[in-house]
């Protein structure tokens, strides 16, 4: 990247929480958790994959298991070339402050002469955009989620499939997001952002590299942080973490061995070190109200802008394996089929795709799109990130070595979400 392309310094300084700090901290005492978990997914079950337009085959789409989802009858694509809709109200539905409002008022200017204001309409957890997608009469254009609920929007014919020739930047993104496992031949989806799960931490309140230890995931086990560390509120990665821990690797499984072991850990857990229960750890860790956090990358890369004044974000800490295995996911766009804008849709999400634009939105929200211009082993000598949140960067090669959160069974589904309640509960 060239110097004038850099960011300023801190260019992390955000206003409001994260795209994942919407519903606020819960704290783990002796008597057990409060209630609440934030992006909660819907009741899963197993999706409908095959191509064409008849009856789809019911599969689960992962790395090994690809998928190219069905285009229903009467949900083709729309045709190429049509004029932009003129005086529209674009809507986009997404998680809160998760996009730059600057790159809202560019797309704005670029199609000024159509006459287009964007407005966003936000959300706190799946669970709650789905049901309300799912009841009709949604006027949302764009939607933003997780590649977990492809099978239930496509299926469904909830979900426009996409006319490729409005958008050219998709060329802009890594390779496999443009014929990715879980929407073969991007009919669907464009790739969002990227991002991986870990540990944070200030190195000036924590008198160790946790990263250095031979099991960096036993720190929440270590007495000697108790009340002063935290999980993340999040079913899916707390339990994933405990299997990673115990030496696992499947991160989807419905094996009651496995997740009886996870339960008798996650009940240690609580009893050594009474963990909070957040995803306000990108405000709570650089404010010094916790030492050390289960953490998404992208909320580390943003707490930046949350340090005390005069705090250099030199004592911020990401540790992620440096193999690769652990945690790594991926956030996505689509465009929904009750919106009434599907070409202003189409063309905003290029916009999105588009170098520059992503650039500048990834120096808000703090998690990294997967762009071919933005060299992740730069990323820190080009001043997005400190040299102690180096790890916190996506590399494209953590997502052939790395663990997916997979859409799970109903049947797993059911025992994952009551571990989860035993935790919560103290059990």
């Amino acid at each position: 990247m060239s110097a004038d392309r850099r960011p300023e310094p801190n260019p992390f300084a955000r206003r409001g929480p994260s795209r994942r700090g919407v519903l606020g901290l819960a704290a783990l005492t002796g008597a057990g958790l409060l209630a609440g978990c934030a992006r909660e997914r819907p009741s899963s079950g197993l999706t409908a994959g095959g191509g064409g337009s008849g009856s789809p085959t019911l599969t689960a789409a992962s790395p090994s298991s690809p998928v190219r989802w069905p285009i229903l009858e009467g949900n083709a694509p729309i045709a190429a070339g049509l004029a932009p809709e003129k005086d529209a109200t674009l809507q986009l539905y997404n998680y809160v402050d998760y996009i730059n409002p600057d790159v809202i008022k560019s797309f704005e200017k670029k199609y000024e002469d159509t006459g287009v204001k964007v407005v966003v309409s936000t959300f706190n957890d799946t669970n709650e955009s789905l049901a309300k997608i799912r009841a009709g009469g949604s006027p949302y254009d764009v939607y933003f989620p997780s590649y977990d609920q492809i099978g239930k929007l496509a299926t469904a014919g909830l979900v426009r499939p996409l006319q490729h020739a409005y958008i050219p930047n998709i060329t802009n993104v890594w390779p496999q997001f443009t014929d990715p496992w879980y929407d073969q031949g991007w009919q669907y989806t464009v790739p969002y952002v990227t991002y991986t799960t870990g540990i944070g931490w200030r190195s000036d309140r924590v008198n160790e590299d946790i990263g250095a230890r031979a099991n960096p995931y036993d720190v929440f086990w270590d007495p000697q942080y108790a009340g002063r560390l935290a999980v993340l509120d999040d079913y899916r990665e707390v339990i994933s973490m405990a299997i990673l821990r115990a030496g696992g690797t499947d991160i989807n499984t419905g094996d009651d061995a496995v997740l009886g072991k996870v339960r008798e850990d996650l009940a240690a857990m609580a009893k050594a070190t009474r963990p909070q229960v957040t995803i306000t750890d990108y405000i709570a860790i650089p404010e010094g109200k916790l030492d050390i956090s289960q953490a998404w990358s992208g909320d580390m890369i943003a707490a930046q802008g949350y340090l005390p004044k005069g705090t250099d974000a030199s004592v911020l800490r990401y540790w992620f394996p440096a193999d690769g295995k652990g945690m790594v996911n991926n956030d996505l766009m689509m465009i929904l089929s009750g919106g009434k804008n599907p070409v202003l849709a189409h063309l905003f999400l290029n916009h999105l795709l588009d170098d520059e634009v992503a650039r500048e939105n990834f120096t808000f929200v703090g998690y990294q799109p997967p762009l071919n211009s933005l060299d992740p082993s730069r990323l820190v000598a080009d001043g997005y990130a400190p040299q102690g949140l180096a790890a916190a960067t996506v590399l494209p090669s953590y997502f052939e070595s790395g663990y997916r959160s997979l859409e799970l069974t109903p049947e797993a589904e059911g025992k994952w979400q009551d571990t989860w309640t035993r935790f919560k509960a103290g059990a």
